[in-house]
Parts: structure tokens; C-alpha cells; sequence
């Protein structure tokens, strides 16, 4: 049996809680939260959980194996370490810290006590995204771009910009289902409410090869859009995660070149493209809950000491590229490069 703390009972939390308690070999022991009415709508549905305003009281509880914290960014980082210096391995809500170094001490103490740490990339564990990896790897064939909408009116978060809080969900994706890894990034942004972080921002990542990617999150728009298209040589791809039943939809659509002599008229060169347009098909995707999938996926891994799909390390590349984003939003668009191990040799 596995005990679990939960740590924040806020947005998420409820969600963490709920889910943990179906799955299988899992004792939830603790919740914790500062604001005690909270923790009285918990009582009520869970009697048989302790509460507390005390977070020192669930890392000093025996029986807690794992800790989830499900609290502002800004409180991540204190909180992991506390817990893994207790001996506690850690799920963590997106993004994993709030800057690089706090991750990578994150990783180092995780990796010197034996423990686990996971983020919170809920979208990898869809059978939506499972899906679009599959396809990309097997279908598309050369990748040629990776464009994505995630924009919505609010809620517009006070301690992150909408950068930090929409556009992780899209950097893990990538960071999950493309085969390539980006070497810089460019981003502009703006905040509309004074005193207030950004609300809208755009952000391009370049790659060494010829895939290039384009994020826009806005907490700002009239409509809710959860859209990304990706082009390859062989098929397109659309995936709104707004469809109720067809999330991923695949085109047999592109571009031909018929071979041409290096020396062909202008107007010949012209004539050398020419378009296809096939059929669409819609695959049969996994409808599981993805968070009860990610959390169930997080405790094997807490038994065995293996490795989650998004580990530490996976946290760490995103909050990288929001690094060099913000830096490059400071500068008006300059393009930043990311550190050389995210690039691969």
C-alpha cells in the first residue's frame, strides 16, 4: 500500500484526490491546506483523511510514501525539497519550478536519495497525444511545422504570465511527441492589466533541422480554442482537443515536386509543385481519464524506483525553454539559445 499527502487543496487539488483514491494500492493519509474551509468540504467527502494546515505533519507521518503539491508556482521548489529531503518522492504540478537551477537541485537531491519526481504534463497521458506520437512517428514523415492555439478568456493567473501557465501544456507535448528538440527560442509578449503579468504571447523555437514550431497562448480571447495543426511530407495533422469524438484527425494532403533540371525556366520551376489531396481519417482514440492514468503510472514508479514518462528531467526542458522565452520577451523577440544538452549530438 502506498501513502499518499496532498499538498494544496485548491483548483487541483480536488482532482488529485479523487483520482488517487481509485486507483488501486493507493491509501491517501493526508490533505493540507492554509485555507481551512477547504478542508471542511474535504471532511465531508472524505472522513476517512486527515487534514492539516501543517505540511510538516505529513512529512513526518511514516506512512507517507508520496507527496502531490498542488500550490503556486512559487512554492513548488521549497516544498519538493522539503519532501524528498524527508524521504517522500514527489508529483509536482506544471511547471515543475520556477526557474532551471531549481530543477535541476530538484533532480540531483531525487537521484541521491533513490526517490521519484514527477510533473505534472497531464496531456502526454491522453490517448489523444499517444496517438498523434504514434502517427507522427510512424505517417507524417519529414516534420515541417508544429503551430499551435491554446487561448481562452481567463483566468488570468496573478503569480505567472500566461506563458508560464497555458504554454507548458504545448512545450510538453512537443516535448513528448516531436523527435527533435529545439536549439533557441524567440517570444514576444503583452500585458494588458497594469501590474499584472503577460496575458498574451506568441513564442517560435527553432530546430537545427527544418521543423520550425510556433505557440500562441492568449487569456484574452472571446473563444476557447485548443488547437495545434502539424505538416509533414507525407500527411497533415489537426488535433483539437475541443472535439468531443474526433480530437485527432489525419489528411492525406501536401505538396509534390516533380523532378526538374537544375537549369528549368522560372516558369517550369513553377510548375514543379504540385498538390495532393487525399482522404481524411479520424482514429480510435483511448477515453480514459488521463490524469487517473498519469497518477497510476506515478505510483508503479514509486514501487519500482522507475523512471515516469514525465520525469524530472522532461519538467526541466520545459521550464528551459520559458526561461529563454521570458529572456527573450524582456528583449523584444531576440532570439535566445537553449542550453547545448537539450539539443541532441
Amino acid at each position: 500500500m502506498v501513502g499518499i499527502g496532498v499538498i494544496g487543496y485548491g483548483y487541483w487539488g480536488p482532482n488529485l484526490v479523487r483520482n488517487f483514491y481509485d486507483v488501486p494500492g493507493v491509501q491517501v493519509h493526508w490533505v493540507c491546506d492554509l485555507r481551512t474551509e477547504r478542508l471542511a468540504r474535504l471532511r465531508l467527502r472524505y472522513p476517512a483523511v486527515e487534514i492539516t494546515d501543517d505540511f510538516n505533519q505529513i512529512l513526518n507521518d511514516p506512512r507517507v510514501d508520496a507527496v502531490a503539491i498542488a500550490t503556486p508556482v512559487s512554492t513548488h521548489f521549497k516544498l519538493a525539497m522539503q519532501a524528498l529531503r524527508a524521504g517522500k518522492s514527489v508529483f509536482v504540478e506544471k511547471p515543475i519550478t520556477a526557474t532551471t537551477q531549481q530543477a535541476e537541485r530538484l533532480i540531483e537531491e531525487a537521484d541521491r536519495r533513490g526517490l521519484v519526481v514527477a510533473v505534472d504534463h497531464t496531456f502526454i497521458h491522453t490517448g489523444a497525444v499517444k496517438k498523434l506520437r504514434d502517427i507522427i512517428q510512424k505517417d507524417l514523415g519529414e516534420i515541417y511545422y508544429y503551430d499551435s492555439v491554446r487561448v481562452n478568456l481567463g483566468l488570468f493567473q496573478h503569480d505567472v504570465s500566461v506563458m508560464w501557465d497555458l504554454a507548458v501544456h504545448d512545450l510538453s507535448i512537443m516535448d513528448y511527441v516531436l523527435g527533435a528538440r529545439p536549439r533557441a527560442v524567440s517570444a514576444t509578449g503583452m500585458a494588458h492589466v497594469a501590474g499584472q503579468p503577460e496575458n498574451i504571447a506568441y513564442l517560435n523555437l527553432h530546430f537545427d533541422c527544418k521543423l520550425m514550431a510556433h505557440v500562441h497562448v492568449n487569456w484574452l480571447a472571446p473563444v476557447k480554442v485548443r488547437r495545434t495543426l502539424i505538416g509533414g511530407s507525407n500527411k497533415m495533422v489537426v488535433y483539437d482537443d475541443l472535439e468531443p469524438s474526433e480530437k485527432i484527425k489525419v489528411y492525406d494532403r501536401g505538396i509534390t515536386l516533380d523532378p526538374m533540371a537544375p537549369k528549368a525556366s522560372e516558369r517550369k520551376k513553377q510548375m514543379r509543385i504540385g498538390y495532393r489531396a487525399g482522404d481524411m481519417f479520424a482514429p480510435q482514440l483511448d477515453v480514459s481519464e488521463a490524469l487517473g492514468s498519469e497518477l497510476s503510472e506515478f505510483v508503479a514508479c514509486v514501487e519500482s524506483g522507475t523512471q515516469p514518462t514525465a520525469d524530472g528531467a522532461a519538467g526541466l526542458r520545459v521550464v528551459r525553454i520559458l526561461e529563454a522565452a521570458t529572456k527573450s520577451m524582456a528583449s523584444h523577440g531576440a532570439v535566445v539559445e537553449l542550453p547545448k544538452d537539450l539539443v541532441p549530438a
